[in-house]
């Protein structure tokens, strides 16, 4: 007999709840506002936050860039290995992360525009990337990395090929500014830094430069702008770096269970672990200075960004006694923020001639590998921290052998890493602190890399052990007719909803994906959405929330026709389900902030799913940390 725990995300629950203590064995969506910081844990819940009834376009895209530049700064970007390069879904830059490239940027951009249901699309200029939108049958350009968009002379924002033929006409005119950088500086800085505004129009007229022709940040400005767009060597066409979308923060606790996120740093952070990536130099910068002076004017109230925390569950007493009558114990450790390592404590009783295997699954149960085998009593510590690092899910199982085997105490903890920009800060005088816990929901997710090389640093697609037919592994490349990559994917509760899909290629317009989904094990398959050509890249993603009852399995399917070129780059697919036993219980919620130097605290307990309450700050709060966990 197993005894599966932890009704989490990818753990099917059994008997957790009695001996858990109670009715409940997990609160789910256990979510802290602050009325300071606008709630951006979900593509829905950013929606509620930054467009209002009877925006224009227009206006609902301003939103949208207004809100990337104040949850992401320009940065060296994050990289977990699951796509093609950096991070690039919006709602996981906004809460792990809060930095990126102008990719990551665009990609934001375009994802933010398509949920809200308008055309976008990426364009690749001289040693930049920009998004554009469409509305009012035009195309406009947001940068949301380098913090600008123009205005023409009737007030309308301009699109890329518009600004272009401003900076050649400009050029053409002024033969005497075309060179190098250099030159353009000089021309910039010109009779006291306002040489610049003799350029072109458009770019003279653009509300973003300072008096001395940068952009907020200061790391780019005129001179830059007018390299990027002038055409030469490179003339601006359609590329999209494509982005994932089904992340969302959905905090869950069980008893024994806390999570600590602080308004700090250790010098930790994704890309270090392993020295695989760039150091984000925001880690050691000060918002409101140098280059994140400007941040203070999007709202931003921390002093830093990059964010660190840790992750414990203590697993109780007694579902490890439960467990040795058992003789396995299966732990699930979802999360919101990415592991950055991984500690096992346990203290074991071993029988003559028994032992303990450790086994680690980081793809939903399909697959185990061994961490250790224990095989003399009493405590130690397991490092899991090269299995667990970049992970989001994984799964941990116990199996006893042997007369009089067991475990006395079994703790895991990580390291994790979240941005402080969406953290629920505090300021100073009264703070209203608003308190949610639901859906009682989990998620079952299949995301990996499409790229064989990323197999050594990061899940595959392949790792969740799709079907394919007359396709390619890498990249999905459809090979001919009758092609098609099939996933199944079960959920330890009833399923609620499907959420899917990808970063395709389509060279051809009569190049395509079908998305399809089956709920009676493959028998039946039905289309929920086509993706055609032509595309060198375009991302698209549906939710199918008309499941049958009951439904705790299900099949999800691309269908591809290939004409001059079809492929997938990412994927991703998200199963909701009901948690079974999920419910509300009471959650502490305990605030640690300095005052003036001096330490002060603030515990609540809500005893209802939907609460509210305030904390008073004397003085401008030197924020330290939240920790949220059940009380007991």
């Amino acid at each position: 007999m197993k005894i599966f725990f932890a009704c989490v995300s990818s753990v099917v629950l059994v008997s957790a709840v009695a001996l858990a203590g109670g009715p409940v064995g997990v609160v789910s969506h256990v979510k802290v506002v602050s009325d300071k910081v606008a709630d951006v844990s979900s593509l829905e819940a950013w929606k509620k936050s930054f467009i209002k009834d009877g925006m224009t376009d227009e206006q609902k895209m301003i939103a949208a860039w207004k809100s990337s530049v104040a949850f992401v700064f320009q940065d060296s970007p994050p990289v977990e290995f699951l796509h093609e390069a950096c991070v690039h879904d919006a709602i996981k830059d906004f809460n792990v992360y809060g930095y990126g490239m102008c990719c990551c940027a665009s990609s934001r951009i375009e994802e933010f525009a398509r949920y809200l249901g308008l055309n976008a699309r990426g364009k690749s200029i001289n040693a930049h990337s920009v998004p554009e939108v469409e509305w009012g049958g035009e195309w406009h350009m947001l940068d949301a990395s380098l913090v600008n968009y123009f205005r023409r002379a009737d007030g309308k924002i301009a699109g890329v090929e518009e600004i272009c033929k401003s900076v050649q006409d400009w050029r053409a005119a002024h033969p005497e500014a075309i060179g190098s950088g250099d030159k353009l500086m000089a021309f910039q800085k010109e009779n006291g830094w306002t040489g610049w505004k003799r350029g072109p129009e458009l770019l003279a007229n653009c509300e973003f430069y300072d008096a001395g022709g940068w952009w907020p940040a200061h790391t780019h400005g005129w001179a830059s702008t007018m390299q990027e767009y002038n055409g030469k060597g490179k003339t601006p066409f359609p590329y999209e770096y494509g982005y994932s979308q089904g992340y969302e923060v959905n905090i869950q606790l069980r008893r024994g269970e806390r999570l600590t996120r602080n308004w700090f740093n250790r010098g930790l952070h994704v890309n270090g672990v392993l020295k695989d990536g760039g150091n984000p130099g925001c880690i050691a910068m000060k918002v409101g200075e140098g280059d994140m002076k400007f941040l203070r004017g999007y709202g931003d109230l921390n002093d830093g960004r990059v964010g660190s925390g840790t992750l414990e569950y203590e697993v109780p007493a007694a579902i490890l006694k439960d467990g040795q009558k058992a003789g396995v114990i299966e732990v699930g450790m979802p999360t919101s923020y990415v592991y950055l390592d991984g500690k096992i404590a346990l203290t074991a009783a071993v029988g003559n001639g028994g032992r303990i295997k450790i086994l680690f699954s980081d793809n939903n149960g399909l697959d185990w590998r061994e961490v250790a085998t224990v095989e003399k009593s009493g405590a130690q510590e397991i490092d899991i921290s090269k299995l667990a690092f970049r992970r989001y899910d994984y799964r941990l199982r116990l199996v006893m052998e042997g007369q009089g085997t067991g475990v006395d105490r079994l703790g895991i903890s990580h390291a994790i890493q979240c941005s402080q920009r969406a953290l629920p800060t505090l300021a100073q005088g009264e703070n209203t602190i608003s308190f949610s816990a639901g859906p009682q929901e989990g998620t079952v997710t299949i995301e990996g890399a499409t790229q064989s090389e990323k197999k050594m640093k990061q899940v595959t697609a392949m790792d969740f052990h799709p079907v394919l037919d007359n396709i390619e592994p890498e990249h999905f490349s459809v090979k001919g007719d009758g092609a098609s990559v099939t996933f199944p994917i079960a959920t330890p509760g009833e399923m609620t909803r499907l959420r899917f899909g990808g970063f395709y290629r389509l060279r051809d317009a009569r190049d395509s994906w079908d998305m399809q989904v089956s709920f009676d094990g493959g028998k039946n398959f039905k289309s929920v959405a086509t993706q055609t050509g032509p595309a060198q890249g375009i991302c698209k993603y549906v939710t199918v929330s008309e499941i049958p009852a009951g439904t705790k399995a299900a099949q999800v399917r691309w269908v591809g026709k290939v004409r001059n070129t079809t492929c997938m780059f990412s994927l991703r697919i998200d199963a909701d389900y009901a948690q079974p036993h999920g419910g509300f219980a009471p959650v502490k919620i305990t605030y640690v902030w300095d005052e003036g130097g001096v330490e002060k605290r603030d515990v609540h307990i809500a005893k209802s799913a939907d609460e509210a309450y305030r904390i008073s700050c004397a003085s401008k709060p030197a924020m330290k940390s939240i920790v949220m966990e059940l009380a007991d």
